[in-house]
């Protein structure tokens, strides 16, 4: 059966299937665009996003109810520029054939990887990084030679508004189509036969996207999230590590998939970082309600999940602490101060869900392997940290542990490395984009194998008798 045949969507498909029947004879009368247009196509992307920064900060910010501008242009319009940078700068090495090795019983043939177009990929955008979960994944497809249809969250309205009239102006809408609207369109979006589908978001989620896709064969990525734990091993400089670690928990308010989720810390040392870790964090937010460096909770469903898992930890017996040294109300404005709890029973929201706001619990261990043994019965995480300086124990965590990426003395920090791959490993999500990897994810690495005129294949060709048995007792021999 042909996957491209009309598929059947309950109900309306918002123009799904049009679209993507546009982009799919634009991408067949198009197979393979040379270099010179996909440098053009990742230069006018460029140029849209540098010119149209401030009403997409402002968009985002509408979104949120408020979004630090300065986490706006570092975690979002930075990396975007820098990966388009990186793409345009490697694209010619990304597209080049790659030679492969030809088994010595096959001279003089030769052997290579070509990079082909996919065809028409689908990208389904969160709420949370809306700009850079968008065109991370664009770059790379439009990299690759693809078509692509993007769905952005119906919790960012104004800036997939925006997003697309900036898409569809700079690339076109034989290129690419952006939609915006409510979770039946992104339902809908997944039932399409893409030719490969990348979605950032939860594992619930992620499990959905998969099961649909599964209907038409589609390929995905998935970009999940999960709890990253931190190890603060018994050589830490506690001091640095509660900087690094406040930096990374309350970028976004904690809304970010690679936010530690929970701390790793000696038993002897747990009271030292509860005050180093609220220290920082009141040094870093003096004040709460109006500081434009504190981003809001992006809407009331998730401030009052929030708060509900903080009420039960606190019933159920756990301490806590809050870098709220003023007391201020935050509730009319959607924000939250860091909140540092610990003895947190297991069986607690915050210990099992991902907790995607500014709240730290701390787990305390009495050995290494015990931190270690914590983090490996749990699934694996999208980031795991450590801060030590201890080389043999950095080399026992990172070979003793499975995650999507680890950092070293620091935080988040990884998924802004433009030559580094990113993505997450089991229940963290599959696949890989970013750098190289990206530009392979959306890409038919297509074996070829070209034979020479002269070869010797006759020689393994029926009728079979004593000629094929000696070169086989020579083959097997070796």
């Amino acid at each position: 059966m042909d996957s491209r045949q009309p598929v059947a969507i309950e109900g309306t498909d918002f123009g799904l299937r049009q679209a993507f029947d546009a982009l799919t004879l634009a991408y067949r009368q198009e197979p393979y665009p040379d270099w010179q247009t996909r440098q053009r196509r990742l230069r006018r992307m460029t140029a849209a996003l540098r010119a149209q920064q401030a009403p997409l900060a402002a968009a985002i910010n509408q979104d949120f109810g408020q979004r630090s501008p300065v986490e706006t242009q570092f975690a979002e319009l930075f990396p975007a520029l820098e990966g388009l940078r990186h793409a345009r700068h490697q694209l010619k090495s990304w597209m080049k054939p790659q030679r492969r090795g030809v088994s010595r019983w096959f001279f003089p043939a030769r052997n290579c990887v070509v990079p082909q177009p996919l065809g028409v990929v689908g990208i389904i955008v969160p709420w949370n990084y809306p700009l850079y979960l968008a065109l991370g994944p664009l770059t790379a497809a439009v990299a690759a030679g693809n078509r692509v249809m993007i769905k952005m969250s119906e919790l960012t309205p104004r800036f997939g508004a925006l997003l697309a009239a900036l898409l569809h102006e700079a690339l076109g809408q034989d290129l690419v189509r952006v939609f915006n609207g409510p979770v039946a369109l992104a339902e809908a979006f997944g039932r399409l036969p893409f030719d490969h589908l990348l979605f950032t978001g939860s594992t619930p989620v992620g499990r959905q996207v998969m099961r649909v896709a599964a209907e038409n064969l589609t390929p995905v990525t998935l970009e999940l999230g999960g709890k990253s734990p931190v190890i603060v091993a018994p050589d830490a400089d506690l001091a640095r590590a509660a900087a690094s670690i406040v930096a990374g928990k309350m970028l976004n308010a904690g809304q970010t998939c690679v936010a530690p989720d929970y701390v790793l810390v000696p038993r002897a040392r747990r009271a030292e970082l509860v005050q180093a870790l609220i220290a920082e964090a009141t040094r870093a937010y003096p004040t709460l309600a109006s500081n434009p460096d504190l981003s809001a909770i992006i809407n009331q469903r998730h401030y009052a999940r929030l708060c509900a898992w903080l009420e039960q930890a606190r019933a159920r017996g756990a301490q806590l602490a809050s870098a709220n040294s003023g007391a201020e109300d935050l509730a009319a404005v959607r924000k939250m101060p860091l909140t540092v709890v610990w003895q947190c029973p297991d069986e607690c929201e915050l210990m099992r869900q991902e907790i995607f706001g500014p709240i730290l619990p701390l787990v305390e261990y009495d050995s290494v392997d015990q931190a270690l043994d914590y983090i490996n019965a749990r699934p694996r995480p999208l980031a795991l940290y450590l801060f030590s300086l201890d080389a043999a124990l950095e080399r026992r965590v990172l070979h003793g542990t499975v995650s999507g990426g680890v950092v070293l003395n620091d935080t988040i920090m990884h998924v802004a490395q433009d030559d580094l791959p990113f993505g997450g490993v089991g229940a963290s999500g599959m696949g890989r984009y970013h750098a190289r990897e990206g530009f392979a994810t959306f890409s038919q690495m297509k074996p070829v194998m070209r034979q020479h005129r002269f070869n010797g294949g006759f020689l393994l060709r029926p009728p079979y008798g004593k000629r094929i048995a000696y070169l086989l007792r020579l083959m097997l021999r070796s």
